[in-house]
């Protein structure tokens, strides 16, 4: 018989399958786990010149700008990668040309409601962030505007309390934006996360933080709503001020749904003093999860987890948890130990095991209060040859975090393409992204394929993984997209990447029965489960998803999606929720009501280049997901205006690309979670 989700195997038998698993592992204990020593990566003086290429492509631009000596990489710098080549190290790319915003009516973006905000919905999209749109000067799109890489997350004991945040610009450089809803996602407010300065160290009262991303949001047992949050100092790439000083912070909302924060945020990892920017030492992604179980043992602990670049070329992930309500954290607890399908260390340090390339991790908690991490991992690269396939690994923690299990492979997956292979040189240089068929280039917003993972509630031991793969079942050799190794930079290349009906990144489901121990079927995305398989979906690209189960027991996943209009071909995108109750079928809803343009705020020479990270979402009975958006204009002053004797007028704008210029907002819907009984698109 067929492994489950494996391409032609009878759905029936595969439904008795996961049941008959689910029946055997609900009866079955996990016992055996190996626990493993922690130990932080080595600290000290860090050379960009030391990292090879793989290591070049999972550190960001901007912590590459951060582990180099000054001058080494000028237009780089620490923080949310919006990196680009302007004078404030950010994308600086003016329109092309400006047209007179009366044409377009009253931008609900732009102009407030008698409430005073600018808030607007979308047929069942709502907006996230009430602010209106500042006004910028065109060489620094996106700067004092955009907002993306969002975090939701609903109360798990009153679905009507609801807190959001995201990557918001509405200050000038990036912090951490913050909002919350009252009634279930209807309508939102914003509120402002006081993380303008923390405590000091080495005798200083305060650190001032320049900027701050990377954010997450969760709820504990008690109706307390906490933000995870990264700060960070830019150096000189963006004045004259040297400090790159970093950390991540998280904030507590105690007991009004998230209308106000504590002050100051606490440290949930090692606080990186670098005044005079020369430790080249910097945290990434930082994610944050919490135990929300009323009968686990470790209720109401919070998890953060991100991978720290270390001297020796290694990025490991660690885990720090907090039982006291954020007030204070552990000591670093390493999470990506040993595992043997880790064979090429590209000659980096390996103190801490093989698996030394590590990024994208993602922690979540089960019903019994064990904790999981799943992420990226790089050590299975081929060192010849033309595959260019990597690995998800998870590991478990049933110690609350103390310790964690050996890494478990998940699966193999095959990485966005590079940028500037496909969409032209200079589109987004050492980046992958997500090209559009034929001869359109407008989408180089930097994008990679990562994992979100999540436990069934009323079946402990049933884990599930969703993450991203441009060779799938649908996307192979047999219909033209075929692994060709690597760009001079790094990232993948593929034959067929351009041709319509070939290369098509997919969203797909691994499931394990065993509490993670392993996992069903075959390893090879060729073989295994599509989440996104309605027929639209089969040759278009689905990309950056986020995963979590209902109440009762459905899996939902929400993700940006091509298969709508011409979205194929133009760069645009919608948004789509897909969702199952056995695991095999999946119905699917979309979510937009009209198509998003690729974005243009960080405008580079091909297009926008920075969309965020990653989307997100949340579950009661209902799914809350949430998305950064496009659909609204961006606007500028008219060229010849605001001068002696010509006051003011707005201008909308189009890119050198041919785009109208867009904002890029934070957008939610709150819908019911479809099943293969629902879908519209049987193949």
């Amino acid at each position: 018989m067929s492994p489950i989700g494996e391409k032609g195997e009878d759905h029936m038998s595969a439904k008795v399958r996961v049941s008959a698993a689910i029946v055997i592992a609900s009866a079955l204990s996990a016992i055996g786990l190996l626990a493993l020593q922690s130990g932080a990566a080595a600290r000290g003086g860090m050379s960009y010149a030391h990292l090879n290429k793989i290591q070049k492509r999972i550190v960001s631009e901007t912590l590459a700008s951060a582990l180099g000596p000054q001058g080494l990489k000028p237009n780089f710098q620490p923080g949310n990668d919006d990196e680009g080549g302007g004078p404030d190290g950010a994308p600086f790319n003016p329109p092309a040309s400006y047209a007179s915003a009366s044409g377009t009516g009253s931008p609900t973006n732009y102009f407030p409601a008698q409430s005073g905000q600018c808030s607007q919905t979308k047929g069942p999209d709502v907006k996230v962030n009430q602010n209106c749109l500042n006004v910028t000067d065109p060489d620094l799109q996106g700067r004092a505007q955009a907002n993306n890489e969002p975090s939701i997350s609903v109360n798990p004991f009153d679905s009507r309390d609801v807190v959001a945040s995201d990557n918001n610009y509405i200050r000038g450089d990036g912090t951490c934006g913050s909002h919350f809803s009252l009634d279930g996602g209807r309508t939102w407010a914003d509120t402002t996360i006081p993380n303008g300065f923390t405590r000091g160290v080495s005798g200083n009262a305060r650190e001032y933080w320049q900027a701050g991303g990377d954010t997450s949001v969760a709820w504990d047992t008690r109706g307390n709503a906490y933000e995870s949050c990264q700060l960070f100092n830019r150096g000189t790439v963006a004045s004259a001020n040297p400090d790159q000083s970093s950390t991540f912070v998280v904030f507590r909302a105690t007991q009004n749904n998230g209308a106000s924060w504590n002050f100051p945020g606490r440290y949930s990892a090692t606080f990186t003093f670098d005044p005079s920017g020369t430790s080249g030492i910097l945290q990434d992604k930082a994610l944050m999860a919490i135990d929300d179980n009323l009968h686990s043992a470790y209720r109401d602990r919070i998890y953060v987890t991100w991978t720290d670049f270390a001297a020796d070329g290694s990025s490991y992930i660690y885990e720090v948890h907090s039982s006291d309500y954020g007030e204070s954290f552990s000591s670093p607890v390493l999470v990506s130990g040993t595992n043997s399908n880790c064979t090429n260390t590209f000659g980096a340090g390996t103190g801490n095991g093989p698996c030394n390339e590590n990024q994208f991790s993602d922690p979540f908690v089960g019903p019994d209060g064990n904790l999981y991490v799943v992420w990226n991992n790089f050590n299975n690269q081929p060192t010849s040859g033309t595959g260019n396939q990597y690995q998800v690994l998870m590991a478990k923690s049933t110690d609350g975090g103390q310790t964690f299990s050996a890494p478990v492979k998940v699966s193999d997956y095959y990485d966005l393409p590079d940028c500037n292979t496909y969409q032209g040189p200079g589109a987004d240089s050492g980046r992958s992204c997500v090209p559009e068929k034929g001869s359109s280039t407008k989408s180089v917003f930097r994008a990679t394929n990562y994992p979100s993972g999540a436990v069934d509630p009323h079946h402990a031991n049933v884990i599930t993984v969703t993450f991203g793969s441009y060779i799938n079942a649908d996307s192979n050799e047999g219909n033209g997209c075929v692994p060709t190794g690597f760009s001079a930079s790094g990232n993948p290349t593929y034959k067929g990447v351009k041709t319509p009906g070939a290369c098509a990144n997919k969203i797909l489901l691994k499931v394990s029965t065993d509490g993670g121990t392993s996992f069903l079927g075959s390893t090879d995305p060729r073989n295994e489960e599509i989440v996104t398989d309605s027929s639209g979906q089969r040759h278009t690209d689905q990309f950056w998803q986020w995963s979590a189960f209902t109440r009762s027991g459905k899996l939902a996943v929400d993700y940006y999606d091509r298969q709508y209009g011409n979205d194929e071909t133009t760069g645009s995108s919608d948004f789509s929720l897909s969702g199952t109750d056995d695991l095999v079928d999946f119905g699917q809803t979309r979510l937009t009501t009209s198509s998003m343009p690729a974005p243009t705020q960080f405008e580079g020479p091909n297009g926008g280049q920075f969309y965020g990270d990653y989307v997100w979402l949340s579950t009661s009975d209902k799914a809350y997901a949430i998305w950064s958006d496009t659909r609204e204009p961006d606007l500028f002053v008219c060229p010849g205006t605001a001068t002696a004797g010509h006051p003011p007028a707005l201008c909308g704008a189009t890119e050198a690309n041919g785009e109208q210029a867009n904002d890029e907002d934070t957008f939610m819907a709150a819908v019911d979670v479809p099943t293969g009984r629902d879908r519209d698109h049987r193949r």
